[in-house]
């Protein structure tokens, strides 16, 4: 697909006509489409402002729509909307995989290097919109695309997955758990970490992500849905009792 057509592509995903080509064409463009070149002509910039977009129109959303809830669920919602998984899922849904630009080093990375890629041109697509259209159009955007994956349940989620297994595995009177770096592959410029979390010496959960504390909170799900404190990541508060 030619560059012309994915920027037409990327502008009917976001509902959003750019006056700034430019600037959603570095929305769209890997790092490695532009080794040596500025680091504006990439995402990477613009994937920072949005990250923080994202989180405050998220935020403000929670805040309005559940006067009920408390710092600890507005904060498991949040942070299960605008985690990596939610926007790499939601990017494939929306079709960003056929709008992203990359370049010849990153063939080969597959499935692992295109969940990064998503989630981060998500990201710097909002930033993006921010730029060229104000706070409305970014606003639009991230409410019509993740409020179909808003779950309440998703409230009772553990927020930091490693400090609650802690938690439960001193309940239960056994050893706290400690993280084991087993594998570092991708790129130099996008790597991904995998981790094992071990209680009482015995493996009990593996997680991978884009840093070491990313894998090991991986992990530390993976183990607590194992162990049984939490299933598909939902808190069974019966085990703390």
């Amino acid at each position: 697909m030619t560059i012309a057509k994915k920027l037409a592509l990327a502008e009917q995903i976001c509902g959003h006509t750019f006056k700034n080509r430019d600037l959603l064409q570095s929305a769209i463009t890997h790092p490695s489409a532009v080794e040596g070149q500025p680091v504006s002509a990439s995402y990477e910039r613009l994937e920072f402002l949005g990250d923080s977009i994202l989180g405050s129109i998220v935020a403000l959303s929670l805040f309005k729509s559940y006067p009920g809830f408390d710092e600890g669920k507005l904060t498991r919602l949040k942070v299960s909307l605008v985690s990596g998984m939610t926007l790499s899922e939601v990017g494939r849904e929306l079709g960003i995989d056929k709008c992203i630009v990359f370049g010849a080093s990153e063939t080969g990375t597959g499935a692992r290097g295109m969940h990064s890629a998503l989630e981060n041109v998500f990201e710097s697509l909002v930033g993006a919109m921010y730029l060229d259209g104000g706070w409305d159009v970014a606003e639009e955007f991230v409410h019509r695309t993740l409020k179909p994956h808003l779950a309440t349940e998703r409230a009772e989620h553990p927020t930091n997955p490693k400090s609650y297994l802690q938690e439960c595995v001193q309940a239960d009177h056994l050893e706290a758990p400690s993280y084991k770096l087993v594998d570092t592959s991708g790129p130099a410029h996008e790597p991904v970490f995998t981790a094992v979390a071990l209680v009482d010496g015995i493996r009990r959960g593996r997680g991978s992500g884009s840093s070491k504390k990313e894998a090991e909170a991986a992990a530390a799900l993976d183990a607590l849905n194992r162990m049984g404190y939490t299933h598909n990541g939902v808190i069974l508060k019966k085990k703390l009792g």
